[in-house]
């Protein structure tokens, strides 16, 4: 039996020892050596040969990844290595770096119980360093730490040991404030990174070698021989006197928890449900015997299998033939087979028990975020909170009136593969618009949808997802029901910025149904909303909020839920510019309610409330705000102007400029519509020289100056008229 061969076998039998497993998920900023560092890990458990290690980049399977050189999914890889005479089972994620693909870096985390966070030795903490940390100590992941391309400094910036040392001391600190920032409280401390308990190494994927404090006394190597042999070339010899798999896989199993350790604190993080119920319990220990609970993390669209889909078994086990239930979806469903991932390779096993991460076929209507239960009426797991929304849109066609229903199915499984991509079809037009997380994210959707499902589609230029907010108070606002027999009066005003943060913390749920109101209120009044708002909370809708504060009012209970279909349909469209809405606290004041409810349905209530809204929006000054980019260029001195020429010509503002060795950093703010064509232009303006990354940033103000024009334009392109509605229009109806 070969070393793969025999590495299934051992991780066949792996499966059912929780103490000996280990889920992981390595995560970085673009180009700092995840998938190299995988490579590495799948090869020292002879997955893959020695040799290509760091060159292969096993898990970049995807076509376009290796067109690119990056990685755009999240690939798993399922590998057993040997620590102090003990076998393990590794159950690892590879996640992207770039900006566009940070949903399956979210999608990841839920899936693992700990991570290596990689930093480039010379780069240090990058943007989207801090956004993976954030991601991984959100959803309870303890952190270790590579600090990777340690020859760099040595070759490049010719630093001795002593200053070698400077560097690495300054990275820690820096990821250890972001811990102290982010991490659960109770484990701040406990997590904090340390060179001498071994939770950092340092070393070089490329050339697969690596070193850590403890393993120094173990292999008789300290950071001066590392210098003297890393000059003189001998990374080779490096290589096999420490070899990385070894360093990196000793601090894992060391100081990563196993699944029945991480249960304990992850599932009330990660499930709200009753701790107490028979699911509850078994979660809490991850018993392979309790009822079957599944969270699905990924959707892999295979040509020849189907949809596959990939999770975390959090309590039973999964067996083939089994039949589950999905959240969302009606019915039960069939177990067909059962895998453990290796890159593209699935290994089909007959069980996988709690605490491990599975690929499935049979559940057809799951989706990224389902529930799958042996329990009919499973509380699901909490929904997954991703960082930014969709910034930019296409609008794409069918070339051939032939391809259109193809079409429509496609859109709907890229969607289903990709969360993060929105997709809009509207049947009567036959156009569609796709909305994702940049210019990149899109055109892989599209390499995928022409070159995987041999469609051909005409596309739009993109088009930018602004939204709408409001500066002032609006309102009351009177809105009649067209028969005039039933009326609401709504006040709208900006949202309190505490409110906001509690929304994107996830403390204020999405929806209209609280758990805990008591607890909501709570939070609502030490985010600065009196108590009497509070208590009227009615429902939260993107970063939008409605409150009920009318009193004793008859027949509204029964309206209630119709007012919420205004607000619903109110938020997704304004009135500026039919694009979303943020920031908005919408009251509802006084209500005069019809007595008979015939005279108060659906096509009363709703015209009559959404009329309302819009006006008190139209008095309370409608500003659209644009998407912006964080963007951080490194750029030598002598070329710095032509960097800032071409920032400043895409309506961009220089945040900070820092002096690094004979480069300048640049630290900008960017509109997304000013990014098109960014990456070719800045190559240009520099002659190549130059160094670039970016993260979304949220909104900002369009210039008043430009408002109107850009907000036409929007009108026009939607089939609307030029000039947005104001409060007359709507009182008038």
């Amino acid at each position: 039996m070969g070393r793969k061969e025999d590495n299934i076998a051992k991780a066949a039998t792996l499966v059912n020892k929780a103490e000996s497993i280990r889920n992981i998920d390595i995560a970085a900023h673009i180009d700092h050596g995840k998938t190299t560092l995988s490579d590495n890990l799948i090869a020292g458990a002879g997955m893959m040969s020695e040799d290509l290690a760091g060159k292969q980049l096993m898990l970049d399977y995807d076509e376009q990844e290796q067109a690119r050189g990056i990685t755009i999914n999240a690939a798993n890889a399922s590998m057993v290595h040997q620590v102090d005479g003990k076998d393990y089972l590794i159950n690892l994620i590879d996640t992207p770096g770039h900006v566009d693909f940070g949903g399956d870096v979210t999608r990841a985390m839920r899936a693992v119980d700990g991570c290596i966070i990689v930093v480039d030795s010379v780069e240090g903490v990058m943007p989207q360093t801090e956004t993976v940390i954030r991601q991984a100590l959100r959803e309870y992941v303890k952190p270790t730490m590579f600090i990777n391309k340690v020859d760099r400094l040595i070759n490049e910036l010719k630093l001795n040991s002593e200053e070698m040392q400077k560097k690495f001391i300054k990275i820690i600190n820096d990821v250890n404030k972001l811990i102290a920032k982010y991490a659960p409280d109770k484990f701040k401390k406990e997590w904090e990174l340390s060179v001498q308990n071994g939770k950092v190494s340092f070393g070089s994927a490329y050339n697969n070698w690596a070193i850590s404090v403890p393993a120094m006394k173990v292999f008789n190597v300290n950071f001066n021989d590392i210098v003297s042999m890393v000059r003189e070339g001998k990374q080779k010899e490096l290589a096999k006197k420490a070899p990385l798999h070894k360093i990196i896989l000793n601090m894992v199993v060391h100081h990563l928890p196993d699944p029945k350790q991480a249960s304990e604190y992850r599932i009330p993080n990660v499930w709200h449900g009753d701790l107490e119920s028979q699911v509850g319990k078994s979660m809490m220990v991850c018993d392979t015997k309790g009822p079957l609970a599944m969270m699905i993390t990924k959707i892999i669209v295979d040509p020849h299998a189907g949809e596959i889909a990939v999770g975390r078994v959090f309590s039973g086990s999964l067996t083939k033939g089994q039949e589950l239930y999905i959240s969302s979806a009606s019915g039960k469903f069939k177990i067909q087979t059962i895998a453990m991932m290796v890159g593209p390779d699935r290994i089909q096993v007959d069980s996988i028990p709690a605490g491990n991460i599975a690929a499935v076929i049979g559940l057809k209507s799951a989706i990224a975020g389902s529930t799958v239960s042996a329990v009919a009426d499973m509380e699901p797991f909490e929904p997954m909170t991703h960082y930014t929304d969709p910034v930019v849109t296409l609008a794409i066609e069918a070339k051939h009136t032939s391809d259109l229903p193809k079409l429509i199915d496609v859109l709907k499984t890229v969607s289903k593969a990709d969360p993060s991509i929105q997709v809009n079809i509207n049947q009567e037009t036959g156009e569609h618009l796709i909305s994702g997380m940049g210019e990149l994210h899109l055109e892989v959707t599209l390499y995928r949808i022409k070159n995987d499902y041999k469609i051909e589609v005409t596309t739009s230029d993109p088009i930018v997802v602004y939204r709408e907010t409001v500066e002032r108070t609006g309102g009351p606002f009177e809105g009649k029901s067209p028969n005039k027999h039933n009326k609401f009066y709504f006040k709208v005003e900006p949202l309190e910025e505490g409110v906001v943060q509690l929304i994107k913390d996830g403390v204020l749920p999405q929806g209209s149904k609280f758990k805990d109101k008591r607890a909501v209120i709570e939070q609502l009044q030490n985010a600065g909303i009196d108590r009497d708002t509070a208590r009227g909370i009615t429902a939260v809708m993107g970063e939008n909020v409605m409150f009920d504060v009318t009193k004793g009012i008859q027949y509204l209970d029964e309206t209630m839920e119709l007012l919420l279909e205004s607000f619903k349909e109110v938020v997704e469209r304004g009135p500026l510019a039919n694009e979303g809405m943020t920031h908005i606290k919408a009251s509802l004041v006084d209500a005069k309610l019809h007595e008979d409810s015939i005279h108060r349905g659906p096509a009363q209530v709703i015209p009559a409330g959404r009329n309302s809204l819009y006006g008190a929006i139209c008095q309370a000054r409608r500003v659209l705000m644009e998407p912006i980019q964080k963007v951080y260029i490194n750029v030598p001195q002598d070329i710095m102007g032509s960097v800032t020429n071409e920032i400043q010509q895409r309506r961009g503002v220089v945040d900070e400029m820092n002096i690094e060795g004979d480069d300048i950093v640049i630290v900008a703010r960017v509109p997304v519509s000013g990014m098109f064509g960014f990456a070719s232009a800045i190559r240009s303006a520099t002659g190549g020289k130059v160094l670039w990354s970016s993260e979304n940033s949220g909104y900002q103000k369009v210039p008043p100056e430009i408002q109107k024009e850009v907000v036409s334009k929007i009108r026009t392109r939607k089939g609307l008229k030029p000039e947005p509605y104001n409060e007359d229009y709507y009182s008038s109806l």
